[in-house]
């Protein structure tokens, strides 16, 4: 009666086993990604012909709908014996057919379960970037580690430094033990990226791997950059590039209450636009960017992007992005090329298309006459003259937009103080170590004069001496200098030190207690 009735369950089997294979993904569909895959393939002793056959026929089928290629998913495998090899690294398949080809030609190793091996090999020649058979840089890396879980070895610690370098680790294994160790070397979350199944029931997580495969590598395919507030550039990997087709790219605003989705990248359909609200336009094959305008501020739209091409199936991505808030010009003024009598205000943006003219006035606070000035809609600075110096200014820079709008910003400016420079300078020498300095100097808003001698003949420890002295001096003795002193002096004012001018002590008498001769 058992027998009976476990033979009907065995035909069931049979027949339903070969079905999940009857119609595997289209090739080359998933164009979702971009990364390099290396798998670690147990092939020692402890894997039989059978079970080493069945591990190979499951990486085919996961890896099947994947497009390859430089700018998309590349693929390695590395086989773990005795001595591990390197089946192909990433660079060898840029097609389905080519890498389904090496699939089935592989040969198992035997031998001893040398995984820490092989794992120096993944990451000293096959997942370091740059490296001979190496990963692209700035890519995800992903290693997906199939084992039976039979002595696989200390590999928790050259593991870890795979994680520790950005690496992530997967781990598929077909016996049931070790699972301490296989769960400590995983990448997070272990439940995600940690499978144990029987060798005759790998089909049933094939989608699940494959799922947490892109989930790591998937790659923001299309994206929206330099958005203001009436346009946006979309931006994308050229995948039609050397192929016959074009890109279809829809956009639109999403209706008030609908879902604009979750942000950049990812597959999608035509923009929710509530009817023909969208438009249309169209790139070449070799294009990767298009500048959508005329949008609306403030306003979240969705934009479609659907590669066209009779050689090769590819998904419709798409992207949200929220145009910023109108900005009326003028929204910033700053200050340039400041004088005395003349200060240049700058302002922005510059917004030709909508401001007719910019309108500007100013006076000097607090009740200086008002003076206006008109500049054209193209003119985003303006140089103010004739101004008092030392003196607070009120600018207002005033937007006449064509809309009727009319938007002002008004900034406070200083001009620079009048500084004049000393007028006269004159040394006369009294005794072998004296001298006496006097000058001229009518500038109003003096704050006094600022004197200095150096020793000119002396090394770089020579004397040097500097002091103020009031705004109604104009002369003093200095004592006891070396000879050939250098003498300067400056006038000070309220916000900076005017010009001076400079003599040189020259001494005609013995100046044998310096040391010198004249």
């Amino acid at each position: 009666m058992e027998s009976l009735t476990f033979l009907p369950w065995l035909l069931l089997c049979a027949l339903l086993r070969p079905a999940a294979a009857q119609n595997p993904a289209p090739e080359g569909v998933l164009n979702c990604c971009e990364g390099d895959v290396l798998f670690l393939l147990d092939s020692s002793g402890s894997v039989s012909s059978y079970e080493h056959s069945r591990m190979l026929t499951f990486l085919s089928e996961l890896l099947l709908p994947f497009t390859l290629g430089e700018d998309q998913v590349r693929v390695g495998l590395l086989q773990v014996g005795t001595q591990p090899r390197l089946e192909f690294g990433f660079e060898a398949h840029s097609t389905q057919s080519g890498l389904q080809g090496a699939l089935r030609s592989i040969k198992p190793l035997r031998g001893d379960t040398n995984t820490v091996e092989a794992l120096r090999m993944a990451k000293e020649r096959v997942l370091r970037p740059g490296g001979p058979d190496g990963a692209r840089a700035g890519l995800p890396r992903v290693l997906v580690w199939l084992t039976d879980g039979v002595k696989p070895g200390d590999v928790i610690g050259p593991m870890a430094e795979l994680r520790d370098e950005g690496v992530a680790v997967l781990v598929v294994s077909t016996g049931h033990g070790n699972y301490l160790v296989l769960r400590e070397v995983v990448t997070p979350p272990v439940e995600n990226n940690l499978y144990f199944v029987d060798i005759d029931d790998m089909s049933i997580i094939t989608e699940d791997l494959r799922d947490a495969i892109i989930e790591i590598i998937r790659a923001e395919r299309i994206n929206a950059r330099d958005v203001s507030s009436n346009s946006a550039t979309l931006q994308w990997r050229p995948v039609l590039s050397g192929l016959t087709g074009f890109y279809e790219i829809r956009f639109g605003p999403v209706p008030t209450g609908g879902s604009g989705g979750g942000g950049v990248g990812g597959t999608g359909t035509s923009p929710s636009t509530g009817g023909s609200q969208y438009q249309r336009l169209t790139q070449p094959g070799d294009s990767n960017t298009v500048r959508l305008t005329g949008l609306k501020p403030d306003t979240t739209y969705t934009a479609t992007l659907t590669p066209e091409s009779n050689e090769q199936t590819f998904n419709t991505l798409s992207v949200t992005f929220t145009t910023k808030p109108e900005v009326l010009s003028p929204a910033s003024v700053t200050i340039s090329e400041s004088g005395p009598t003349s200060v240049r205000v700058n302002w922005s943006p510059l917004q030709p298309e909508t401001v007719t003219s910019y309108y500007i006035e100013y006076s000097a606070l607090p009740r200086g006459k008002l003076h206006a000035a008109t500049v054209s809609r193209t003119q985003n600075s303006t140089l103010l003259r004739d101004l008092q110096p030392d003196t607070t200014y009120l600018v207002t820079i005033t937007a006449r937009h064509a809309s009727g709008k009319e938007k002002a910003m008004s900034v406070k400016l200083c001009t620079e103080e009048v500084t004049p420079a000393l007028v006269d300078l004159q040394l006369t020498t009294v005794g072998s170590d004296s001298v006496q300095v006097d000058w001229k100097s009518s500038a109003a808003g003096l704050r006094g004069y600022w004197l200095t001698w150096e020793e000119q003949q002396s090394s770089v420890h020579g004397q040097r001496s500097s002091f103020y002295l009031p705004p109604d001096s104009l002369s003093t003795r200095l004592t006891h200098i070396p000879p050939s002193a250098r003498v300067c002096v400056s006038p000070i004012y309220r916000t900076a030190r005017g010009e001076g001018l400079c003599c040189t002590a020259q001494f005609h008498s013995d100046a044998s207690a310096y040391g010198y001769q004249s």
